[in-house]
């Protein structure tokens, strides 16, 4: 019972994890197997950081990818949550529309964007009989495109806030009441504390959505053209014609970094003040 999926997790997650830091420090073309890479120690990193044109673009969209679903689309799934939780009539059936583009993979996402946002045919401009080139003007193709991750990211978000205010003990706002407390401060100061272990649960995925988006814009367009994002430079130095498997390695090392040291040190946090209390 522990074997397999010790095997399964480590063949499929850490061995590529490993395998990707290694092959970073490497010259390695994915040609004539992996004997034929060469050591050359950070030069991988040196040449991203200074020379490579498209990444500190990608880091900046990966960063507005990040505060958009952190301070724009979680609140509203949160928002969505404690109402929902109010018992409101027809709430089985709110749930169901909010939840639906959660079943959606990004790639169908990314279909729906070219429908939504497409110059010639897309549904905006047919509503309001424009003709701005959503998905072609890089200065807003990337918040064209957020309005919609946004849509799916806010879904879930509420699904897994809504399933942490059930669980809570509703003494906990009786007492608030009884004290006098209004809806609002009750649930900033008895509520919203309580999520804490949701909460932990909302900053990982919250940071693991934004930094592994993929499908979504290289559906639209490849990731080009002001959609630019790690992954896709990853995707392109690794399986592109380019075929530079150690630069992108380095890419995704660099990726990995980003992605865990948030959230190492906001669980880290997080449950030190668990202990303490």
């Amino acid at each position: 019972m522990v074997t397999i999926p010790v095997i399964v997790v480590g063949g499929l997650i850490w061995f590529p994890t490993f395998a990707s830091i290694a092959l970073s420090f490497t010259n390695w073309d994915g040609i004539g197997g992996i004997t034929t890479a060469k050591w050359i120690g950070t030069e991988n990193y040196r040449q991203v950081a200074t020379i490579y044109p498209g990444f500190w673009p990608a880091v900046r969209h990966n960063l507005i990818w990040l505060a958009y679903l952190t301070f724009v689309a979680t609140p509203f799934g949160l928002f969505l949550a404690y109402q929902l939780d109010k018992e409101l009539r027809g709430s089985r059936m709110y749930q169901s529309i909010f939840f639906l583009p959660v079943v959606l993979s990004f790639a169908i996402l990314g279909f729906i964007v070219q429908l939504t946002y497409s110059q010639q045919q897309g549904l905006i401009n047919g509503i309001f009989g424009t003709n701005v080139d959503w998905l072609g003007d890089p200065s807003i193709n990337l918040w064209a495109v957020l309005v919609l991750v946004g849509w799916r990211h806010a879904g879930y978000i509420m699904i897994l806030y809504l399933a942490g205010l059930k669980a809570i003990d509703p003494s906990l706002r009786e007492a608030a009441a009884i004290d006098g407390a209004g809806d609002w401060h009750a649930f900033r100061t008895v509520v919203f504390p309580a999520l804490r272990p949701i909460n932990i649960v909302i900053v990982v995925v919250t940071v693991i959505e934004a930094l592994r988006a993929f499908d979504v814009v290289y559906v639209v367009n490849k990731g080009r053209n002001g959609l630019e994002l790690l992954s896709v430079l990853v995707t392109n130095n690794i399986i592109g014609e380019a075929s530079r498997i150690g630069y992108g390695s380095a890419i995704a090392v660099i990726l990995i970094v980003f992605s865990i040291i948030p959230i190492i040190v906001f669980v880290w946090n997080s449950f030190k003040d668990t202990e303490q209390a």
